[in-house]
């Protein structure tokens, strides 16, 4: 075996280890089917402690649920019907300075409870939807983004558009028509990117209520 081969291997490896996927989390809980499609395309079957990579997109079907636990230890609860992109999750312990948390919700609904990241570098989270981009302040919020065309399992009597309620914590809300937060006990409603949101106090119909064997403290009724 000549040294010039043995080199273009080791090459070859080097590279196939850098361009593997980073793993950002687990699924740490599932009712029902759970997908990933991975930048290339490639979809998989995901299971309990399935491993979930950057540039996965998540999907689950009509009636499952699932919580997807990242490195930092938040989570993201995933409503029947909800399609959601893992854009980046880079977290280290000793290293805050890497941080970075980016999301793209497509459609559907889930809850977002905040970890060490959001915690530490609350300024490197990012929820972007059609409607608005989400940042934190160290939270627990619930979103569902509604597009109108065949949504499976909506909240019944929600508009099209982006509903939001904030359970602990803060969040703020950025589109094209200015930057606006929202408190405990909140809810809101952005309608599409150019539109300045709506702030209620009262439940408009989010729902939120997972399978008793999620064991989930934080529900929504209307």
């Amino acid at each position: 075996m000549s040294i010039k081969f043995v080199l273009a291997l080791l090459m070859w490896c080097c590279a196939a280890l850098a361009s593997a996927a980073q793993v950002a989390g687990v699924v740490a809980q599932a009712s029902g089917p759970l997908t990933a499609r991975s930048p290339s395309g490639a979809v998989r079957q995901l299971k309990l402690q399935s491993e979930v990579e950057n540039g996965d997109t998540l999907a689950t079907a009509s009636g499952a649920w699932a919580t997807i636990r990242f490195i930092d230890n938040s989570e993201l609860t995933l409503k029947p019907g909800t399609t959601i992109a893992v854009e980046q999750f880079s977290f280290d312990g000793d290293k805050p300075e890497a941080d970075h948390a980016a999301f793209t919700l497509v459609k559907g609904g889930l809850r977002s409870l905040s970890g060490l990241l959001g915690k530490r570098n609350k300024e490197k989270f990012a929820m972007k939807t059609p409607s608005a981009t989400i940042g934190i302040r160290g939270t627990t919020f619930f979103l569902e983004y509604l597009t109108g065309k065949g949504d499976a399992d909506p909240s019944p009597g929600l508009e099209p558009g982006l509903h939001v309620h904030v359970s602990a914590g803060g969040i703020s809300i950025d589109n094209e028509a200015g930057h606006f937060q929202y408190d405990p006990g909140q809810f809101g409603f952005i309608k599409n990117n150019s539109t300045r949101p709506v702030k209620m106090f009262a439940n408009p119909g989010m729902q939120f209520a997972p399978p008793a064997s999620f064991g989930e403290a934080d529900t929504l009724k209307p």
